[in-house]
């Protein structure tokens, strides 16, 4: 019996998707769930995530994996691989906001970009959280597309060495009856007078002007809030993306020195560097709890030997 693949859950939607990511489109979802999810730790900080975890606070910073192909709220997928989705990362920025417990955020991410569809919840809820609090994003090893959509709003971006950004761009992909399918029936599609755009035939010119038209008012706004969370002016941020002297060249991905002369990220680390780094700016190392209790002891003993010397 054939299974549901992850490209079937998600439809006809438009994508903002690195080529990356196509391939995890093809993959079958979980019967149940799958092995383990390697752990993040560095640096002594002993930071790990359970599949599905969304935050976990440690010292006073909140971590945030931002994982996989990335969907509004497909709970199959963030339950049994462990990948993010908009509405989950929404609710983990406010109830960071809200929490006396967290001083800054670090989203971590790995990802080659995922649906369009609902990710303004996720760009907003970020933007609100960096009005509040330090915000910072690092990328190990990929924020691509709709990753780096959401990055962009972060404080700032720091790469691992290999890390890629970018992807900039959105894309739909479609498929139209040509032949008689296996059950011996063709298939036809028909939509109302007025719903031209409603399912639109990319094998068709008029398709894919229909087509079009939305792509580009979806990247548009990618565009603008790359523009707004970066710095950039707005009419820079094609060139920026692209490695010819031509806009329509965009949508590339960069790394190292010259994604961060771009623009696109600020600096590089090693995950370890980034982590013991954040960890002294916000949650410095405590005075040893060894050394307090002696400090106490002495107190005492010192205030016994004059009482006594009474």
């Amino acid at each position: 019996m054939s299974r549901t693949t992850v490209a079937a859950l998600m439809g006809a939607a438009p994508l903002a998707i690195s080529e990356i990511g196509l391939p995890m489109l093809g993959l079958n979802l979980p019967a149940q769930e799958v092995a383990a999810l390697p752990s993040i730790q560095a640096a002594g900080e002993g930071i790990t995530f359970e599949r599905g975890q969304r935050f976990a606070i440690h010292r006073g910073i909140a971590y945030v994996p931002v994982n996989g192909i990335l969907t509004p709220n497909s709970a199959v997928l963030e339950r049994f691989l462990g990948w993010s989705t908009y509405h989950g990362l929404a609710e983990t920025m406010a109830a960071i906001m809200a929490s006396d417990e967290v001083q800054a955020a670090a989203l971590l991410f790995d990802t080659p970009g995922g649906s369009v569809v609902g990710i303004q919840a996720a760009i907003e809820a970020i933007r609100a959280a960096v009005l509040v609090k330090p915000v910072h994003a690092l990328v190990n090893p990929l924020a691509a597309s709709a990753g780096y959509w959401l990055a962009s709003q972060c404080s700032d971006i720091t790469l691992t060495p290999g890390g890629w950004v970018g992807s900039v761009g959105t894309m739909l992909t479609g498929a139209q009856p040509m032949q008689p399918g296996s059950g011996g029936d063709q298939v036809f599609i028909q939509t109302s007078a007025h719903a031209g755009a409603k399912r639109p035939d990319l094998s068709s010119e008029e398709g894919q002007r229909l087509s079009q038209i939305r792509l580009d008012q979806m990247e548009a706004e990618f565009l603008a809030d790359v523009a707004e969370g970066r710095g950039i002016a707005a009419g820079d941020v094609p060139g920026r993306m692209s490695r010819t002297d031509s806009d329509a060249d965009g949508g590339d991905v960069f790394w190292g020195q010259d994604a961060i002369d771009r623009g696109l990220a600020d600096g590089q680390e090693t995950l370890a560097e980034f982590l013991t780094r954040i960890a002294e700016v916000y949650a410095p190392q405590p005075q040893s709890q060894t050394r307090r209790r002696s400090g106490a002891y002495l107190a005492k003993a010192r205030a016994a030997q004059a009482q006594a010397s009474l």
